[in-house]
């Protein structure tokens, strides 16, 4: 199933999200790399397997192996960093933001496609992660890199939708 196809499981109470996602499917800010890989980073961020299946369909069709495997590796490794990150920022005792991480993540460094492209999955799977500390840091390095606010912009828009799609596909199927 696509993301497309996916728009008709959203129930009437969410046509608003069933709109945004068919949108968001036609917009062109981003190129078909950075779109796509983004769509399954953020669609794997979800935790809704209907959601990443959907994805992965549609992004197969679109993206390398290679791109796919580091669209995986942004969601995986974003949940560590964004659950450990969000953590220090968040705790009363800022000595644990002065501790060593030792959490391994080569793959930021390495990622198997452009660093700017990386970046930006993993930025937008920190907003869904709810990371401000991970926002931010990954929003400095896009500048420097040249993303644009609108690509940066856009990438935040489709984490939103993503999110809501599938509160929306869940909430159908829990009144059902």
């Amino acid at each position: 199933m696509s993301l497309e196809a996916l728009s008709a499981r959203i129930p009437d109470f969410a046509k608003d999200v069933r709109l945004n996602l068919s949108s968001m499917l036609r917009d062109e800010v981003l190129g078909d790399e950075k779109k796509w890989g983004l769509l399954l980073a953020c669609a794997i961020t979800t935790r809704n397997a209907e959601v990443a299946k959907a994805a992965e369909a549609d992004a197969a069709a679109h993206l390398s192996e290679a791109a796919r495997n580091a669209a995986r590796s942004a969601a995986a490794i974003m949940a560590m960093n964004n659950v450990y990150y969000r953590f220090t920022h968040l705790a009363s005792n800022k000595d644990y933001a002065k501790l060593p991480a030792k959490l391994r993540m080569q793959v930021i460094a390495n990622p198997g496609v452009d660093k700017v492209t990386f970046e930006l999955w993993a930025m937008a799977v920190s907003a869904i992660n709810g990371c401000g500390m991970c926002i931010d840091s990954h929003e400095q390095v896009l500048r420097e890199g040249g993303a644009t606010t609108d690509e940066i912009h856009t990438a935040a828009r489709f984490a939103a939708i993503l999110q809501s799609v599938a509160v929306a596909i869940e909430a159908g199927d829990a009144s059902v």
